[in-house]
């Protein structure tokens, strides 16, 4: 009785903890878009920069808290778990509120760096560690695609966009300075005091029920520190908004990679360990869903609705096949099966299709110009 007492109370403050994360969130973000606003930064930069990356600072928070406390496969399996719930979950409830229109850059460069990243994290995870070594990589290459999409960005100000954020977080206004530097120092508190919530109730209940941290860190940990994204995407699409929603899943798929995986690796003492589980199959399964969105992305630029029942249906199955393995359930074997006889033909199905349907229109666009 004591145990599922204690047990309520870990749940309980393990919800506060990912509340105080996205309020420590949208603190930073604000505070952080209006000061760069005040030194004289475009709306369309900050945006590119503050404001996208701001949606992924529960992941960081939490993933640098975990690897200071021991807990490798938490800091591994929010980047991973985060980044494939980004795609199918996020993507997919998206699209079935409307179909995604998708802009041709990410498709020219924002997907295949999104697949890149992927594909050499993963690489980096054969030996069964992401070291020092590793994680100072990741982080170069991360600042580095950060300053080209700041150049790039500021190249061609789209007062669209300006518009929008402006009106999203008040950039016209010219508050006080110590208002936006006191707003980023809560942002700050809030996502150190969330992330140790969070990270020590994970462990707790992962301990209570005799679970893996690797899948608390894939389902709860990930789901919860993916809010900011599944926010901001649900909220465009409802909107009408052109291609944030999955501007948005792209950019923080590749911050989490980059950035959040990268500083964790740095600051553990031997690199972020890698769970033999993780490498065999999460690791894999991210960089899957990451090939699967150029095809989807390229046919006709539009993720539709019937892509986003797939994307659901793929999360589903995903999730289905992470608590069965954890249980050792006898049904894993079928679910597998039907993975394999259902989900695997439709998606490549769908997914050639989509290529086939893109391939199709390319000499008629062509022939137009």
């Amino acid at each position: 009785m004591l145990a599922i007492a204690s047990m309520l109370i870990n749940l309980l403050f393990l919800l506060l903890g990912l509340v105080i994360l996205v309020a420590g969130a949208e603190f930073l973000v604000r505070g952080a878009s209006k000061l760069a606003a005040l030194v004289g930064l475009s709306p369309l930069i900050i945006g590119l920069t503050v404001v996208a990356y701001g949606t992924s600072a529960p992941e960081l928070a939490v993933s640098i808290q975990a690897v200071l406390e021991g807990s490798n496969d938490i800091s591994l399996g929010n980047v991973v778990g985060s980044n494939i719930f980004n795609v199918l979950f996020i993507l997919g409830i998206s699209a079935l509120i409307t179909p995604l229109q998708v802009a041709q850059q990410l498709v020219r460069l924002d997907v295949p760096i999104m697949i890149a990243t992927a594909g050499l994290v993963y690489g980096m995870a054969l030996d069964g560690r992401i070291s020092r070594l590793d994680g100072i990589v990741l982080v170069v290459l991360g600042v580095l695609y950060t300053v080209f999409q700041v150049r790039q960005g500021g190249e061609e100000p789209d007062p669209e966009v300006q518009a929008e954020y402006a009106e999203e977080y008040g950039l016209g206004d010219r508050p006080p300075l110590w208002q936006q530097l006191l707003l980023i120092a809560a942002g700050l508190g809030l996502l150190i005091l969330g992330a140790k919530l969070l990270i020590d109730n994970s462990v707790a209940v992962a301990r209570t029920l005799g679970i893996s941290e690797l899948l608390i860190g894939l389902t709860i940990v990930a789901a919860g520190t993916s809010l900011p994204e599944l926010a901001t995407s649900v909220v465009a699409s409802l909107k009408g908004e052109r291609d944030i929603a999955v501007g948005n899943v792209v950019g923080s798929n590749i911050f989490n990679i980059l950035i959040v995986l990268g500083v964790a690796a740095i600051i553990a003492s031997n690199g972020v360990l890698v769970d033999a589980q993780a490498a065999k199959v999460d690791l894999p399964v991210m960089v899957g869903i990451s090939l699967l969105c150029l095809p989807i992305f390229f046919s006709g630029f539009i993720i539709s609705r019937w892509e986003g029942i797939l994307l659901l249906g793929a999360y589903s199955a995903y999730f289905a096949e992470l608590v069965l393995q954890e249980l050792q359930n006898p049904l894993l074997l079928s679910l597998r099966w039907v993975l394999v006889l259902i989900i695997v033909p439709m998606a490549t199905i769908t997914t050639v299709s989509a290529a086939y349907q893109a391939w199709r229109k390319l000499p008629s666009s062509r022939s137009q110009s």
